[in-house]
């Protein structure tokens, strides 16, 4: 039979083996609710990166670690007194050395997280010294090492290191066990090493199979173990800066939409403002020119200034409304509640101001979304304001609301040399200004662009000025839609 001490000297190894998942689990724990509350790091630290870097341990984490590394070595008191009573060894080490080669392998663990590969080390050459020197201390010093090794896995940043230094404790490990095991060898007795009846091997042969298993399942725990808590604390890197991303890009979405608001407050205010501003002005300068010589037709004139003021102001007052709410209340005609149904409004005001006006709708008329509803008649509205404005007295406008199959499209024709001329020279003004919110011609292409639509205004070969605008319809659901209401008859395009 081998000698007790060397028999205890390998059983001391792995004795306490069988419980290297809980014991990794209990550490990761520990490890996972400190981790966070650590700094972070000033430069942007790419979690999916090779070169990732985990956050080092906060002042709590090496003060546990250091609590813990006391309380190690205190039950490594504690167990080495019981074993010496128990005569674990028959000779065991001097009570001196044995406190220090236990502190040697449980007190550096203060400093795991910190110097990671070194504390490793340490505690393994220190772990060889209290078999080799026979302390009687079987079971901390067990925790210690699994420790030691787990937190090289869990906190080295340089994987290679990490991988290296762990493959290197663990084959010095191995080296000493198959040593202790060939020592015992040549010590044990012939009814150890013959095979009894019945049996497959000698019972050493079991023995020695036992030994290597459970130390490949104990190093292999804390191996594993450990390259998942690195991974583990890489996934909360990811989520923190997912977080983080997400928060950036919710300001960022939120001042977008502040900035689309606030250009589509200023082409609603545009609209609803240039068209009767512009009728005001040509029926008042109407009104001063016949003012002596008819004098009905000035208080006529006059009649439509003042209307054109009044609606103006409605309109303000419905776009200010909807600044401070979203919908007024006992409100209906709001800026938003434009659509296609009122562009005959549009025209008959045309009409009435002395606009020669043509209006047809081609196709069958059917609901539209909201927004679409509405920038057809800010567009049709625009059009008519920059005719009454640039075309001169004898223009003449062709209004076409066309039902394609998948898509609307809305053109506004105006005829006369000077009508296209100036057209002309408010297109290139408004180019130079391509820019600016929701002023003429860059408020239309604003609006077409804002459905996923195109917008045509340039010189027609013919003569004159065509604005067309074209959008794509997709399905909208019932309650979103704006129905048309179209009064009139619907017409075939001549064209």
């Amino acid at each position: 039979m081998w000698s007790a001490p060397v028999a205890a000297t390998v059983v001391h190894v792995t004795e306490n083996s069988r419980i290297p998942a809980a014991l990794a689990r209990l550490i990761q724990r520990l490890d996972g609710q400190h981790s966070a509350t650590a700094p972070m790091r000033p430069e942007f630290n790419d979690p999916d990166g090779e070169n990732w870097i985990r956050q080092r341990a906060g002042r709590s984490d090496l003060r546990n670690d250091m609590i813990g590394a006391i309380a190690l070595w205190l039950g490594s008191v504690l167990s080495m007194t019981l074993f010496r009573t128990a005569a674990f060894y028959p000779e065991p080490a001097p009570l001196p050395l044995s406190l220090l080669l236990l502190a040697a392998a449980t007190l550096p663990l203060a400093f795991r997280r910190r110097w990671p590969i070194p504390v490793a080390m340490v505690v393994a050459a220190a772990f060889i010294l209290v078999g080799t020197y026979r302390v009687p201390e079987v079971l901390v010093v067990n925790i210690a090492l699994f420790v030691a090794v787990y937190t090289v896995g869990s906190w080295e940043n340089n994987r290679s290191w990490a991988a290296l230094s762990r493959l290197v404790v663990i084959a010095a490990m191995l080296v000493w066990l198959l040593i202790a095991l060939f020592i015992a060898a040549t010590d044990i007795k012939d009814d150890q090493a013959n095979i009894a009846a019945g049996a497959i091997m000698s019972p050493f042969v079991a023995y020695m199979l036992i030994q290597i298993l459970t130390n490949l399942l104990y190093f292999g725990g804390a191996y594993f173990f450990g390259d998942h808590a690195f991974e583990a604390a890489r996934e909360r890197a990811r989520a923190e800066v997912r977080t983080t991303e997400l928060t950036e890009q919710r300001a960022i979405t939120a001042q977008q939409a502040i900035t689309l608001e606030r250009l589509r407050i200023a082409r609603e205010l545009h609209d609803a403002v240039a068209h009767h501003v512009s009728v005001m002005g040509v029926q008042a300068s109407a009104a001063r020119t016949v003012l002596d010589s008819d004098p009905e037709a000035a208080r006529s004139a006059l009649t439509v200034v003042e209307t054109g003021a009044r609606t103006a102001i409605d309109e303000l007052h419905s776009l200010l409304g909807t600044l401070r709410e979203p919908h007024p209340e006992g409100s209906e005609d709001t800026v938003g509640s434009f659509g296609v149904r009122h562009i005959p409004d549009l025209i008959e005001s045309a009409r009435a101001n002395d606009l020669s006006v043509i209006y047809a709708v081609v196709g069958d008329p059917r609901p539209l979304p909201p927004l679409t509803s509405l920038n057809l008649y800010r567009i049709t509205q625009e059009s008519l304001t920059n005719v009454r404005k640039h075309g001169g007295q004898h223009a003449s406008v062709d209004v076409r609301l066309r039902y394609l199959p998948r898509a609307v499209e809305l053109d506004i024709a105006n005829t006369g040399d000077e009508a296209s001329a100036s057209a002309a020279r408010t297109v290139r003004s408004r180019r130079r200004t391509r820019h600016s919110s929701g002023l003429g011609i860059v408020g239309m292409r604003e609006r077409v662009d804002s459905d996923g639509g195109t917008l045509h205004a340039g010189l027609r070969e013919r003569g004159g000025f065509l604005v067309r605008a074209h959008i794509p319809l997709q399905h909208v659901p019932h309650e979103q839609r704006d129905h048309p209401n179209i009064p009139h008859t619907t017409h075939k395009d001549p064209s």
